[in-house]
């Protein structure tokens, strides 16, 4: 049986934290994870070094909590839900009662969406979470995000209040998403082509690539852009269009339609089912890039494709 306030709930209990200090912060995440030991509970911690290293010396000695490294797990959405799926998925099948996870999800936009389709995809395992979010250093308007893509949320006393703005998953990622440019958008395009085909679109990546990515970098790009071109020809509506920028160690590629983009609210976050048009070659791309945002205008869809750092 499930212990603490998730006793009796079903699926996953996800909670946040909004803290102030580092003694608000240890207040909710030493109790939580010695209560879940204490009940023979898995229990992990996935915060930055600061952070996890604060929480490993307020906690007992040879307490058995288990610490991850908050950047590995935490490198892009998509990765995020496939490790965290396989990591519940183990501890469900050695029949652990419940899961409990103290992690410090990133900020940004392409991050709140996953703390809401996380509502969904985690909800086939026991999993008792407190995302938590340092006020200090996270943006205001990622803080209002927080709130409507948690349910709950943690107070110091050990309480859980229900977030009064929580939208659930599918109305919070059917909502139209503007993302922010990438500050190279504002320069000349390295290319700008028109119904461009897969192959003219890997050509014009590969050249603008010169120098700035990787080897391996640059063909998962390839791989991603090649598929974004193909489903935006296949399941967008005309005209398409392809611009890719390059340079300050990064190539950022826009391809665009004028349809309104994938029906499927998590289509491109979650391993597409068999009702999923298109739906595995937007998986591939969120795998393959450190950054994929969609955004839906009355003129269409644009999805943008990020490799190398910002």
């Amino acid at each position: 049986m499930r212990s603490g306030a998730a006793a009796g709930h079903e699926g996953y209990f996800h909670t946040s934290l909004c803290y102030s200090s580092d003694e608000e912060l240890l207040a909710v995440a030493v109790p939580f994870l010695t209560e879940g030991r204490e009940a023979g509970e898995p229990s992990l911690v996935t915060l930055d070094e600061r952070s996890a290293g604060l929480v490993r010396s307020a906690m007992p000695a040879g307490s058995g909590v288990e610490y991850l490294a908050g950047g590995a797990v935490y490198s892009r959405p998509t990765a995020a839900i496939r490790s965290y799926r396989r990591l519940l998925a183990e501890h469900a099948a050695t029949g652990a009662p419940q899961i409990r996870i103290v992690g410090g999800v990133p900020s940004g936009p392409a991050w709140a969406r996953y703390e809401a389709a996380i509502n969904h995809a985690y909800n086939d395992f026991p999993l008792w979470s407190i995302c938590v979010y340092d006020q200090r250093t996270t943006p205001s308007d990622m803080l209002t995000e927080v709130a409507r893509t948690h349910p709950r949320t943690a107070r110091p006393d050990g309480t859980h209040e229900p977030s009064p703005t929580y939208l659930d998953p599918i109305g919070y990622l059917s909502e139209p998403w503007k993302a922010d440019p990438d500050p190279l958008e504002s320069t000349r395009p390295f290319a700008h082509l028109a119904a461009p085909t897969p192959a003219a679109a890997r050509s014009a990546v590969r050249a603008a690539a010169v120098g700035i990515l990787g080897e391996d970098a640059l063909e998962d790009l390839v791989v991603a852009v090649s598929e974004s071109v193909t489903n935006a020809l296949v399941h967008g509506q005309p005209p398409v269009g392809l611009r890719v920028w390059s340079g300050a160690g990064r190539v950022v590629v826009a391809v665009s339609d004028a349809g309104p983009g994938p029906k499927d609210p998590f289509a491109g976050l979650l391993p597409a089912t068999d009702r999923s048009v298109g739906g595995r070659g937007l998986w591939i791309v969120h795998q393959s890039c450190d950054n994929v945002t969609a955004e839906t205008s009355p003129d269409g869809f644009t999805l943008r494709l990020t490799s190398g750092a910002l």
